[in-house]
């Protein structure tokens, strides 16, 4: 037994997927996932406001045996602070050590969060989750084109050259860009081969198939009765 317990606030194949992917790598079906209906509003319901006042998932619970909670709501977040939780896993380099392998591996990561899934997230309001009205695809071109033309490029390198994002082993950038490519993947982008051969990699892995065995659930285009779209910041 793990001296903690994890609570994991989930959608089927959102960004929360990236976090229960890791944890599936680092203590298998040991922890507690609670599914909030996107599509139903339940991220704007009271109770899930003073969990996550961002009003998205995922939202990560730690209880400690002295009856401690560390609630986390940033999904990049979470991935550095469990891999290094579990050092005996080796899904991070070590923290505390001045190294090229730590400093590239955190780059990544938040590449990652501040650029890929910017414009990803771009690209998804704009041409399944806003209102029709409000859809602009010139914005979702536009960050068509500068994901091709700007991130791929710099992705293709580094798969062309090693197995995994970091190097010749799985890391928990992996999780975190991996996801990304997927999504990519799911809107025309990643086409490159060195891609497929990354997702036919990654899918491989017991944890990752776990992590997105409900991802059958997960659909693309909001509902057109669904709360959100007058409910809808951003």
């Amino acid at each position: 037994m793990y001296p903690y317990k994890f609570k994991l606030y989930h959608y089927p194949a959102v960004r929360s997927a990236r976090v229960k992917w890791l944890l599936h790598e680092l203590v298998g079906d040991q922890f507690i996932v609670e599914v909030v209906e996107l599509y139903d509003a339940e991220q704007y319901s009271q109770r899930y406001l003073e969990l996550n006042p961002n009003h998205c998932v995922p939202t990560l619970e730690i209880s400690t045996d002295d009856g401690g909670v560390i609630r986390m709501v940033e999904s990049g977040a979470m991935i550095v602070f469990l891999a290094d939780m579990f050092p005996t896993e080796s899904l991070a380099p070590p923290p505390g050590i001045l190294s090229r392998e730590r400093a590239d591996y955190l780059q990544m990561i938040h590449f990652c969060g501040a650029s890929m899934d910017m414009m990803l997230w771009q690209i998804r309001i704009h041409e399944h989750v806003l209102p029709f009205h409000e859809r602009d695809i010139r914005t979702a071109e536009r960050y068509r084109k500068k994901f091709s033309n700007e991130v791929e490029p710099q992705l293709i390198d580094r798969l062309e050259k090693n197995e995994f994002l970091c190097g010749s082993s799985f890391s928990a950038a992996d999780c975190m860009v991996g996801y990304a490519v997927m999504w990519g993947r799911a809107y025309g982008l990643c086409s490159h081969m060195v891609f497929e051969d990354y997702a036919s990699r990654i899918a491989e892995r017991s944890a990752f198939q776990s992590a997105f065995a409900d991802a059958h659930k997960f659909v693309k285009e909001v509902p057109p009765e669904s709360p959100i779209l007058t409910m809808f910041t951003g």
